[in-house]
């Protein structure tokens, strides 16, 4: 059976408490469950105070077999952000744009030069998603059509290569979409002159959607997968209907982080779909599901601890 753990943001204290709750305990280099396996959902860099410690757990956890791990939007901004452009001499296939760059500072500072390269190679091994026996894991959203062609473009590798990397950013390139929905989720613009401001404080045209769900008949407030309210009472528009492909209720139940959701307790968006990103790097909590084989998800086998009360 498995543990899945969601965005940890370099909160490595907060991950250390969580799996000793979980009853995972240091064995060597790795923690480890005499009964259990843990399963991340991605993004450990950024933004937290104990990055590297972070991929000093997650790691070799994945390497010794007590874990299995999906890439988070984060690992994939990374490499983008550290492989050159081959078109275009001395810049990279993430900008190093003011926001990028800041987004990404807390790793930039807290991980030496002369150690990147080992981290990205170990990045580029993450499988995107994972379609196990009774269950499927993906960081953002399960959409089989968008699977299916990065499938395709992988070719059988395990390994994300620079050719990969290049078209997956290219925004003129269908695996560009394909890659954006399935590590960041799918969205939807609002209407003109409608905007919100994210949990950085970014102002947004357009709002992550619940595309687990049918769209027929939703509006823009009801359909939005996020904290922050959003105040649009308009139905929907045909396109976004049109790319729903809304989650079949007897599908195997799928787990996604990424979506920086806020509550007192953790709470299934669906009977077989969970989130388990609760805003840890927002004072949040790291969140965690006892999984152990059933195929309706229950509110009670959520396990979290609150930011900075570890220990």
């Amino acid at each position: 059976m498995f543990d899945l753990i969601g965005d940890i943001h370099g909160y490595a204290d907060e991950l250390t408490a969580l799996l000793a709750l979980l009853g995972y305990r240091r064995s060597g280099d790795s923690y480890q469950h005499p009964t259990r396996r843990a399963i991340f959902l991605g993004d450990f860099i950024d933004r937290g105070p104990k990055i590297k410690e972070v991929l000093g757990i997650v790691r070799p956890m994945v390497e010794s077999g007590a874990a299995l791990a999906v890439m988070g939007n984060h690992e994939f901004n990374a490499l983008a952000f550290h492989t050159p452009h081959r078109d275009r001499p001395g810049e990279y296939l993430r900008p190093h744009a003011p926001k990028n760059v800041n987004q990404h500072q807390a790793t930039l500072d807290q991980i030496e030069p002369t150690e990147f390269g080992d981290y990205l190679r170990w990045f580029r091994s993450l499988p995107l998603w994972l379609d196990l026996e009774g269950l499927r894991v993906v960081h953002a959203c399960w959409d089989c059509e968008l699977l299916w062609t990065i499938d395709k473009k992988l070719n059988g590798s395990s390994t994300i290569n620079d050719d990969f990397l290049h078209e997956a950013c290219d925004q003129k390139n269908f695996l560009y979409h394909a890659v954006d929905v399935v590590l960041k989720g799918k969205e939807a613009k609002l209407p003109a002159g409608i905007t919100f401001l994210d949990k950085d404080g970014h102002e947004r045209d357009s709002i992550r959607t619940k595309w687990y769900l049918p769209s027929l008949g939703q509006t823009y407030q009801d359909y939005a997968l996020q904290s922050n309210p959003i105040e649009c009472k308009l139905a929907l528009p045909d396109n976004v209907i049109a790319a729903a492909r809304p989650y079949p209720p007897g599908s195997k139940p799928v787990f996604v982080g990424h979506y920086w959701l806020s509550a007192a307790q953790p709470e299934i968006l669906a009977s077989n779909v969970a989130c388990l990103d609760y805003s840890v790097a927002k004072g949040g909590m790291l969140c965690a599901y006892r999984w152990n084989g059933e195929s309706t998800l229950d509110n009670a086998n959520f396990v979290t601890v609150s930011a900075g009360q570890a220990g």
